[in-house]
């Protein structure tokens, strides 16, 4: 009898053991942490952000090989929404309500603006259509609005962009060189010509840099990605005069944008801004 008792004992015990070890496990498992949740992403910016050149298009001239669309799924990001708009200036992205997609909630932004402020495209058309001279005066008119009023608009949209977004990482892609000098002429431009073109980009990418730096923004540098693919090159990632999306990037161009800026991005962090200084 005793040892009936005994034995009745153990198996009782046994018994809270197994329960107390599935009561734990249960615990365990319900206690687990959530998945990851999901970086909020906004894209705002001109017919470059839009992805203008590559049809067909929605509103605003927005393409799907945007880079904000390619970006859409990388490193956790959600596109949440895309108002990028082609034609945007540093004042119509804000008149035209382009800041209303931005809130507390955004973890990221990214944008592209400063190009049509300047009248870059008036440069382009000189130096391809006209003389020599045509070409010379309206470079610099247009690198003179670039370092001497740009740089005031930038710091006001900017300032506008964080405001609206106040826990967000915002990242500023700049614009690429246009032109291959190295493949000679191009319609009426001398292969000099296209490397001052090319140069003026280069002046408005570097006053559109210190302005995001100025703004505590990350600027994505895309020009090394696109050399040697300029528009006179035999392999093209900027559309030519006689396309409809002239002097925007091809499918492959938005390709090597959507790379840059990936490539630059890492980790954002859901609800930690981490804007970079």
């Amino acid at each position: 009898m005793k040892r009936s008792l005994r034995t009745m004992r153990s198996a009782v015990l046994a018994l809270i053991a197994a329960l107390a070890l599935v009561g734990s496990v249960g615990s365990v498992a319900s206690a687990a942490p959530a998945a990851a949740s999901r970086v909020v992403y906004d894209a705002l910016g001109d017919s470059y952000a839009s992805g203008y050149g590559v049809p067909p298009y929605a509103e605003c001239g927005r393409s799907q090989s945007a880079y904000a669309v390619q970006l859409d799924g990388r490193h956790r990001l959600r596109l949440d929404d895309f108002v990028a708009c082609a034609g945007a200036t540093t004042t119509s992205l804000v008149t035209g309500g382009q800041l209303a997609a931005l809130d507390a909630d955004t973890d990221l932004v990214t944008l592209t603006i400063g190009g049509n402020d300047i009248g870059w495209s008036s440069a382009v058309a000189a130096c391809l259509g006209g003389t020599d001279a045509q070409c010379a005066g309206t470079v610099a008119l247009v690198d003179t609005r670039t370092t001497g009023q740009l740089p005031a608009l930038l710091d006001t949209v900017y300032a506008q962009v964080a405001a609206a977004a106040p826990n967000a990482h915002v990242v500023v892609a700049g614009y690429p060189r246009l032109f291959s000098p190295e493949y000679g002429a191009y319609l009426a431009a001398s292969s000099a010509e296209l490397s001052t073109l090319n140069a003026s980009a280069d002046t408005l990418d570097a006053v559109i840099a210190a302005a995001a730096d100025r703004a505590g923004f990350q600027f994505v540098d895309v020009r090394t990605r696109f050399d040697g693919h300029g528009a006179n090159s035999p392999d093209a990632w900027i559309l030519g005069p006689t396309d409809p999306g002239a002097f925007h990037p091809t499918v492959e161009g938005y390709r090597a944008y959507t790379a840059a800026v990936n490539s630059a991005l890492g980790p954002v962090k859901p609800g930690c801004g981490r804007h970079h200084r």
